[in-house]
């Protein structure tokens, strides 16, 4: 029965060749976000859980435009103490390619 209701997105599949049976991808690519919600419920207080947030979104954008995170954060941590307030944001990790 569950098969019957499919087949037409079952014959759209057989049929191309190149779409993908299932959305493992896409689950894979959300699984950290989905699992960080329960362990975001302890990260002490409201203030606590942004600061995470910011900590998290600086780190995926470094990922995302092909930096090592940690090395990035080893090297903008570095250079935070003695770094011009007006320049902090050419230490984020969009800067940090050009």
């Amino acid at each position: 029965d569950y098969s019957l209701k499919r087949w037409e997105a079952y014959s759209r599949y057989a049929d191309s060749g190149h779409l993908p049976l299932d959305n493992n991808p896409v689950e894979n690519c959300i699984r950290p976000v989905a699992i960080g919600k329960k362990n975001w419920l302890f990260a002490g207080s409201e203030r606590g859980g942004r600061h995470a947030a910011v900590i998290y979104s600086l780190l995926l954008t470094a990922r995302l435009n092909g930096l090592d995170p940690a090395a990035w954060l080893k090297d903008t941590l570095e250079k935070l103490p003695s770094w011009p307030h007006r320049q902090l944001d050419e230490l984020l990790p969009l800067h940090a390619l050009a």
